[in-house]
C-alpha cells in the first residue's frame, strides 16, 4: 500500500480528486489537510468531509491556514459557487474535523512514513508552514505531486498567474525552494483532450453511484464558469489531473527538469510560475533576479503532456 496525504482546498474539482484517491486500491489516504483557497478554510473542511462520507471513508480531516502566509484570502466563489460545491445545499457531515492543525498532522504522519506521497490540490500554505517549522518535513516526503501553475499557457485567474499559485505566492516560492521533489501538475493539463463532453458527463452519471454524481453535481456551477472563462464547452478537472498523475506518473507522457522561480512582486504577473527551460538563470542577465533560486539549487518536475484516454478510464473506475 502506498501512503498519501492530501492537502485541499475542497471544491468541487478536490472532491473528485479525493474520490479518486480514496478509491485506488493501492493507496491508503492517511489524512486530508484543509487549507483557505477556493472557500473558506471551514467550508473546505466542511466539503472534505462530506466527500469521504460520500465514498464511505473515515479519513481523518484537519483544519489548517485560514489565510495565506501575508496576504488576504481570496477565494475563488465566481468558479465554484459560495460553498465550494455548485451551491446544491447539500447536508452537513456526521462527523467534524481533528483537534489537531493541519501542519501538526503533515509534520507527524510524514515522519510516521517517511517515503509518502503528498498531493496538493490548493494554496500551497499549510506545507510552507510545515517547511518553516520541520526541517526535516520535505526529507520524509517521497513524491510532492502540485496542482498549480501555468508553465505553458495563459493563467486561469490572471493571464500570467495559475489560482492556487496565485493566491499566495509567498507559500508557493518557499515551497519551490524547498528540497521537496516536486512534481508539478499545471492548470493547461486539464484542457483540451482532458475535458469531459456531454457524452462523458453522461456516462459518469449512468455509472449511477453516489460518487459519480457528487462529481458531476458538485461542479455544475465550474463547468458553466469554464465555459465563461474561455468559451470551451465540457467539464474541466484541474485537481483530477493532478491526482491521475499521483496515482500513475506515467500518465504525464512528457517530463522535463527546471528552475522554477514564483513571482510575488508585479501585480500583472503576481504568481506567475516562471521556468527555466532554456536554462538561462546562470547567464550574466538573467543571475541577480534568479539569485535566491540558483542559492536553493532545486529544480522541478514538470509534467508538459497528458495521457487523456488513460485518465478519462481512471476516472470512471473510480467513480463506479
Amino acid at each position: 500500500m502506498r501512503t498519501f496525504l492530501i492537502d485541499t482546498d475542497t471544491a468541487s474539482d478536490d472532491a473528485v480528486a479525493i474520490l479518486m484517491a480514496l478509491a485506488a486500491p493501492d493507496v491508503r489516504v492517511a489524512a486530508l489537510t484543509v487549507v483557505a483557497g477556493n472557500v473558506s478554510l471551514a467550508q473546505g473542511a466542511r466539503n472534505a468531509l462530506y466527500t469521504c462520507e460520500v465514498a464511505g471513508a473515515d479519513t481523518p480531516v484537519y483544519l489548517g491556514a485560514d489565510a495565506p502566509l501575508i496576504r488576504r484570502h481570496l477565494d475563488a466563489h465566481w468558479f465554484h459557487g459560495r460553498d465550494g460545491f455548485g451551491d446544491r445545499n447539500y447536508p452537513a457531515p456526521k462527523r467534524g474535523p481533528e483537534s489537531e492543525h493541519a501542519v501538526d498532522a503533515l509534520i507527524r504522519l510524514a515522519a510516521a512514513e517517511p517515503g509518502l506521497t503528498l498531493v496538493t490540490l490548493g494554496p500551497l500554505t499549510n506545507i510552507a508552514l510545515a517547511l518553516a517549522r520541520d526541517p526535516g518535513f520535505a526529507g520524509n516526503v517521497g513524491r510532492c505531486v502540485v496542482m498549480g501553475g501555468a508553465p505553458a499557457c495563459e493563467g486561469n485567474v490572471t493571464a500570467a498567474a495559475e489560482y492556487n499559485i496565485w493566491v499566495d505566492p509567498e507559500a508557493a516560492r518557499r515551497v519551490f525552494r524547498s528540497k521537496l521533489p516536486i512534481e508539478m501538475v499545471g492548470w493547461h493539463l486539464s484542457r483540451g483532450a482532458s475535458v469531459l463532453d456531454d457524452a462523458e458527463v453522461a456516462e459518469l452519471l449512468a455509472l449511477g453511484t453516489g460518487k459519480a454524481r457528487l462529481a458531476v453535481d458538485c461542479n455544475s456551477r465550474a463547468r458553466e464558469a469554464y465555459f465563461t472563462q474561455t468559451g470551451e464547452r465540457g467539464l474541466s478537472l484541474a485537481d483530477p489531473t493532478a491526482m491521475a498523475v499521483a496515482l500513475d506518473r506515467d500518465i504525464g507522457t512528457s517530463w522535463s527538469r527546471h528552475l522554477v522561480e514564483i513571482e510575488t512582486q508585479s501585480e500583472l504577473t503576481r504568481g506567475m510560475t516562471v521556468v527555466d527551460r532554456l536554462d538561462v538563470a546562470h547567464d550574466e542577465n538573467n543571475r541577480a533576479a534568479w539569485a535566491d533560486a540558483l542559492a536553493a539549487g532545486v529544480k522541478t518536475d514538470i509534467c508538459w503532456s497528458f495521457d487523456a484516454p488513460a485518465y478519462k478510464a481512471m476516472l470512471r473506475r473510480a467513480l463506479a
